[in-house]
C-alpha cells in the first residue's frame, strides 16, 4: 500500500465559533485558536480541520460564504489567519480549510449580480427555473405543496419540482424581481452554484489555487457529492415522514460529479502536496472507491454517513430519535468500509463533528465513572482501525450532549426548522418531538469548548453565543490535563501509538464476534505483527476468552487497570489492545 503523510496523521476539527474567544464578544475567533495551539501540540494531533472562517452573513454559522478570500469580522482578519497558519506550521501542525462550493451565500457578489435580471452574465452561475402553473400539477402535489404557491402576473405558480431542503421546507425560493425560482438544497440564503457552467468551475479552481499558494495544507469539501444535479431536475419520491421529495437522493453522486472532481484534481489538487477529504452524503462503497481511489485522480478520502444514521427513528423514519446507536449494525458497517476500501481507497474514521451530537451520549454513558471509561472505549475501537482518525473539539475530553429544555436554547437552523415543519405538517406534539430534536440537534456539538472550571468554562469573558454545558466544572481541559488517567491523556496515548505503528495505520482488518450485541473485537495484521482490539461497548459485565495466540501479547493500551490483562472478564465499557509478533 502506498504510504502518505495524510494516512499517518490524526486530524482535529475546530469549530471556530465555539473553540476559544480572545476578545470577550462571546464568539470564538482566530486569535483564540492561536492561543490554544500549544494545547493541540500537547495532545499530539498533526492536522487542524478549520470549519469555515470566510466572510459570511452567518445564516448557517459560516457555511454561507459571501467572500471566499476574506475573513469573517467576528473571527478576525486575514493577518490573524496568516499568523495562525505560521504558528501552526511552527509547531508541526498543518491547516486544512473547509471548502464550501456546492453553494454560496445569497450575499455573495456572484449571486447579487445573478438575481439582477435574466440576462446578467452571472445569471447562469446559479440554478434558476420557471415555476409550474398550478393547474398543470396533479391534485396530490397541489395539496402537498399548497403552502408554496406564489402569485406572479396573475398566475398561481408552484416551485419547479417537489424537492425539499435539507433544512426543511421547499428547496426553491421565488424571486419576484425576475419571476423565477432559485434552487437551495440548504438554507434559503445558500443558493446552489451551477457547476454545469465552466465559468463557475474556473472561478472556484482559481480561488482554491490562491489558498494553496498561501500555504494551506488541504481542503475538507462540504457536501461535495451534491455539486452535479440530475438532468431535468425531476420530481422525487417523498420519503416516509417527509413532506417533500428527497433532493439529497436526487443530487448525491450526480452524473458529472466525478468529471468535475477529476478536473479539480488536474487543475488544482495534483499540483500541491495537500490532503483532501470530501463530505459525500449518499455515498456508497462503490462510489467511494471512485472518489478516493488509490490512483489519486480525485480526493484522498471521503466522509460517509451510513454509520451515523443507524440510530434514527424506526417509528417516524427520520433522523430525530433518542435510541442508542446499535452496536451490531455499527461494527458490521465499519467492517464493511474497512474491508471494502482496503488497498483500493482510504477511510476517514470519525464519530463526531459539528453536525453530529456527542458520541458519548449516543453510544456510551453520560455521567459517573462510566462516562470517562465509555469515552475511552469508543475512542479505542475507532483509533485502532485503518484510516485517518478525526477528533472533534471536546471529544478528547469526553464532552456530552447539552441538557436542552426549551426551543429558545437552540441556535441551529436545522433544529429550529424541524420543529416548525414536523409539528405543523406531520402533527407531532411538542412533547413528543422535543426530546428527539434535543438528542440529535447539531447544537450539541456546538456548545463552547470547556477549558476550565471558571465562569463560562474559560471559553469567553463575555456572554457566549450559545450556552455552555453546565457540567463544565466536572468536564474541562484544565482538570484533565492535570490527571494522568483522564480521557485527554488516553487520546494522547492513542495518537502516540498510531504515530509509532505502521500496523495500526496500514494493517488489514478482520472483525470477530460479529453478532455479539456488546463486544466490538477485531484483529489487525501487517507482516508478522498482529493486533487484537477488545472493547465491551455496554454497561454489562461480560466474559471473554482472549484467543490463545494473543495471550502472551504486549498490552498497548487499556482503560481498566488489572493485574491480569486477559482475566476472562470484561467490565462495563472496558477496552484493551494487545500486539504480538508471529514466529516464522
Amino acid at each position: 500500500m502506498k504510504k502518505s503523510w495524510w494516512k499517518e496523521s490524526v486530524v482535529y476539527q475546530i469549530y471556530p465559533r465555539s473553540f476559544c474567544d480572545s476578545n470577550g464578544d462571546g464568539i470564538g475567533d482566530l486569535r483564540g485558536i492561536i492561543s490554544k495551539l500549544d494545547y493541540l501540540k500537547e495532545l499530539g494531533i498533526d492536522v487542524i480541520w478549520l470549519s469555515p472562517v470566510y466572510r459570511s452573513p452567518n445564516d448557517d454559522n459560516g457555511y454561507d460564504i459571501s467572500d471566499y478570500e476574506d475573513i469573517m469580522e467576528e473571527f478576525g482578519t486575514m493577518a490573524d489567519f496568516d499568523e495562525l497558519l505560521k504558528e501552526a506550521h511552527n509547531r508541526g501542525i498543518k491547516i486544512v480549510m473547509d471548502l464550501v462550493v456546492n453553494h454560496s451565500s445569497d450575499e455573495h457578489a456572484w449571486f447579487m449580480e445573478s438575481r439582477k435580471d435574466r440576462e446578467n452574465p452571472k445569471r447562469d452561475f446559479y440554478i434558476w427555473r420557471k415555476g409550474r402553473k398550478l393547474n398543470e400539477v396533479s391534485p396530490e402535489e397541489q395539496a402537498c405543496l399548497s403552502s408554496d404557491v406564489v402569485e406572479y402576473k396573475g398566475e398561481k405558480l408552484l416551485p419547479p419540482n417537489n424537492w425539499g431542503s435539507y433544512f426543511s421546507g421547499s428547496a426553491w425560493v421565488f424571486d419576484e424581481k425576475t419571476g423565477e425560482f432559485y434552487l437551495h438544497l440548504f438554507s434559503k440564503k445558500q443558493p446552489d452554484l451551477n457547476w454545469e457552467n465552466e465559468a463557475v468551475r474556473k472561478e472556484v479552481f482559481e480561488m482554491m489555487s490562491r489558498w494553496c499558494e498561501k500555504g494551506i495544507d488541504g481542503f475538507r469539501m462540504d457536501v461535495i457529492s451534491l455539486i452535479s444535479k440530475p438532468k431535468g431536475l425531476p420530481n422525487q419520491p417523498i420519503p416516509k415522514g417527509a413532506v417533500y421529495g428527497d433532493s439529497g437522493a436526487a443530487c448525491a453522486n450526480g452524473p458529472k460529479v466525478h468529471t468535475y472532481l477529476q478536473e479539480m484534481n488536474e487543475k488544482v489538487l495534483s499540483r500541491y502536496d495537500i490532503m483532501t477529504v470530501g463530505e459525500t452524503a449518499g455515498v456508497t462503497l462503490e462510489e467511494a472507491k471512485r472518489y478516493a481511489n488509490s490512483e489519486g485522480t480525485e480526493l484522498n478520502m471521503v466522509f460517509q454517513f451510513e454509520h451515523m444514521d443507524l440510530d434514527g427513528s424506526k417509528k417516524h423514519g427520520f433522523k430525530w430519535a433518542t435510541e442508542k446507536m446499535p452496536l451490531v449494525p455499527l461494527k458490521k458497517n465499519l467492517a464493511k468500509w474497512q474491508n471494502g476500501l482496503h488497498e483500493l481507497a482510504w477511510n476517514s474514521l470519525y464519530l463526531c463533528n459539528h453536525d453530529q451530537p456527542r458520541i458519548v451520549s449516543r453510544l456510551g454513558e453520560e455521567s459517573g465513572v462510566l462516562r470517562e471509561r465509555s469515552a475511552k472505549c469508543i475512542a479505542t475501537f475507532l483509533h485502532m482501525m485503518q484510516g485517518t482518525p478525526y477528533i472533534y473539539q471536546g471529544e478528547e475530553l469526553g464532552m456530552v450532549n447539552y441538557p436542552f429544555s426549551a426551543l429558545s436554547e437552540f441556535r441551529d437552523l436545522e433544529s429550529i426548522n424541524a420543529f416548525s415543519e414536523l409539528t405543523e405538517k406531520l402533527h407531532l406534539s411538542m412533547e413528543e418531538l422535543f426530546p428527539l430534536i434535543a438528542h440529535k440537534s447539531r447544537d450539541n456539538a456546538r456548545t463552547p469548548m470547556q477549558w476550565d472550571d471558571t465562569k463560562e468554562a474559560g471559553f469567553t469573558s463575555g456572554k457566549p453565543w450559545i450556552a455552555v454545558n453546565p457540567n463544565y466544572k466536572e468536564i474541562n481541559a484544565k482538570e484533565e490535563l492535570g490527571r494522568a488517567d483522564s480521557v485527554f491523556h488516553y487520546y494522547q496515548k492513542l495518537i502516540q501509538l498510531r504515530h509509532q505503528s505502521e500496523l495500526i495505520v496500514y494493517g488489514d482488518f478482520h472483525l470477530l464476534e460479529e453478532e455479539d450485541p456488546d463486544l466490538f473485537i477485531y484483529e489487525r495484521s501487517l507482516g508478522k505483527k498482529k493486533l487484537l482490539c477488545v472493547c465491551n461497548v455496554s454497561e454489562n459485565t461480560r466474559s471473554y476468552s482472549v484467543p490463545e495466540k494473543f495471550r502472551s501479547g504486549k498490552v498497548l493500551i487499556r482503560n481498566v487497570e488489572r493485574q491480569d490483562a486477559i482475566s476472562g472478564e470484561l467490565a462495563p465499557y472496558e477496552a484493551f489492545v494487545l500486539e504480538i509478533q508471529m514466529k516464522e
